[in-house]
């Protein structure tokens, strides 16, 4: 939970202005983090009837903030995907007060499915970027964008997010979807307390010249679908239903919920956990799965 990023993180210096372009599940829980641990934090969403609107930015509508918010700011994050041409809404929009900023520390969240397809191997931050899916091209394509900018970046590429309101458990409960089952397929997940505190940690190493410009921010434990959703059945005292082979669900899949199963591979965290030394709140989907239920627990008292 937030708590423990927080007692677990460095405090900002006092003079710190965090703005955080898109203010969804990850970018709140960071926003929430970072202000407790001392930074003054903007936050922007698509409207202010959203919670958490600091700003309002909506590249679609091209409604943008006034530039004052730029005021003061040290450091930078965006959790924006790319618009569906391939171009970042905030650089196209911003990109050239950023590059006018005196900022500490730029964090631009992107996909490990720029990585594409390794038939279940393992990638790091230096394996080839192979991706297939027009999203993980764009996303690629962004961070090529951000890089030419020249400034204090870090690109932090995340698998699959979740955590407290959003995660297989809640699946479950709304009885979302069969319990499907491909054989040899795992996937990488990551708890948003862990990019949270990922994210502070890396700006605090940040100025001490610890600071690659590629992190994979993913847990210990690449795992298949069947084991955690059975892990998940287990914690919410549910019997698991019938297993149905991949080739049967398949058929009744979007193409997006298709495309998930069509790559395979093993995200590496060694250079965030070994050669940085962040130490993971939720190691594997079994900790992270106990902390969502605690969540789930409370809401339903």
């Amino acid at each position: 939970m937030l708590q423990e990023v927080v007692k677990r993180s460095e405090r900002f210096p006092s003079d710190s202005k965090v703005l955080i372009f898109g203010g969804g599940f990850s970018g709140q829980h960071i926003a929430k983090a970072a202000r407790k641990l001392g930074a003054e934090v903007l936050c922007s969403r698509r409207d202010f009837k959203k919670k958490g609107a600091d700003f309002i930015f909506d590249s679609t509508s091209n409604t943008l903030p006034s530039k004052t918010i730029f005021n003061n700011v040290t450091h930078v994050i965006s959790c924006i995907p790319p618009e569906k041409n391939g171009d970042d809404p905030v650089l196209r929009n911003f990109g050239e007060v950023l590059k006018n900023i005196p900022l500490k520390w730029v964090g631009y969240l992107s996909t490990t499915g720029v990585y594409g397809d390794y038939k279940g191997e393992w990638v790091n931050e230096e394996s080839i970027t192979i991706p297939k899916q027009q999203r993980s091209i764009r996303r690629l394509a962004c961070e090529k964008a951000w890089q030419s900018l020249n400034l204090p970046l870090q690109i932090l590429r995340l698998p699959g997010i979740y955590g407290p309101g959003r995660s297989t458990l809640e699946v479950i409960l709304n009885q979302q979807n069969p319990v499907v089952n491909k054989e040899g397929q795992v996937f990488s997940r990551i708890h948003i307390d862990d990019i949270a505190g990922a994210i502070i940690h890396l700006i605090s190493l940040y100025s001490k010249s610890l600071n690659p410009q590629i992190i994979n921010i993913a847990d210990n434990l690449p795992a298949n679908n069947v084991e955690v959703m059975k892990y998940a059945f287990n914690l919410l005292n549910k019997p698991m239903p019938r297993i149905e082979s991949f080739e049967t669900a398949s058929k009744r899949m979007n193409p997006m919920a298709l495309s998930f199963w069509q790559e395979n591979r093993k995200v590496s965290n060694d250079i965030l956990c070994k050669d940085l030394g962040y130490k993971l709140i939720h190691p594997d989907y079994k900790s992270g799965l106990n902390d969502c239920l605690e969540y789930t627990h409370m809401n339903s008292l």
